[in-house]
């Protein structure tokens, strides 16, 4: 699914108009970039959380040359799906 098959969905199931639903998705994601960039946890009870982690600089290697390159450290978004998420995807009724 992609983001204008998103924007579909959403308005057909809360009967919002496409405008409307567009903007409702752009906000959610806007509040969630938000929300990440200043370091804070978005959490969905039921369906995830969204948490930025820190990564290490490091050393990596040019697969074609072979030589020695540098990876700088860099924040990474993360997403952990909550219990409910994995019983919906494995078929179970979430509790």
């Amino acid at each position: 699914m992609n983001k204008n098959e998103l924007i579909n969905e959403v308005a057909k199931k809360s009967e919002l108009t496409k405008a409307d639903a567009t903007k409702a998705v752009d906000a959610f994601i806007d509040a969630i970039e938000k929300s990440l960039k200043k370091g804070n946890d978005v959490r969905l009870v039921g369906f995830g959380t969204f948490t930025v982690v820190k990564r290490k600089a490091t050393e990596g290697r040019n697969p074609r040359t072979g030589d020695v390159i540098k990876i700088a450290a860099s924040k990474q978004p993360k997403f952990k799906p909550g219990k409910a998420l994995k019983e919906t995807i494995n078929g179970k009724k979430a509790a």
